[in-house]
């Protein structure tokens, strides 16, 4: 196949890729560990949250959509349970209360938050993965 357009040079690939192995990670809450890229218009988590542990129900105003990617959970949503698993994808409004009960094996799951999560950024400029 003929390409057209020119190749990145490596001074914008710096600009706008990362390796993902090079993207430190944080702990959120106690066995729930992500990778976390902020942008300016959202922040994207990739989260591992540990078997049998438990997500404190928190609100905040960015509106969420989890994409479940391995194992599942009990997602606490507005006081009442939502079985969710790999798959699923949960949308969660601004300012809703949410939390999360992990299952007998690790969940993994991709969040995206928009706006952008501000406790969230400035955990991303702590680790300078912010973008």
């Amino acid at each position: 196949m003929i390409r057209k357009e020119p190749y990145a040079t490596e001074k914008e690939i710096k600009e706008r890729v990362i390796h993902y192995n090079d993207i430190p990670l944080l702990e959120l809450a106690p066995g729930s560990k992500t990778h976390l890229i902020a942008g300016e218009q959202a922040v994207l988590s990739i989260l591992t949250m540990s078997a049998n542990s438990y997500f404190p129900i928190h609100q905040h105003e960015a509106e969420q959509i989890m994409i479940v990617l391995e194992g599942h959970l009990e997602h606490i949503i507005d006081g009442k349970i939502y079985h969710v698993g790999k798959g699923d994808v949960v949308i969660l409004p601004s300012n809703i209360p949410h939390g999360a009960y992990i299952g007998d094996v690790d969940c993994r799951v991709i969040d995206i938050f928009a706006p952008p999560r501000q406790d969230l950024v400035t955990k991303a400029k702590e680790v300078a993965i912010n973008r």
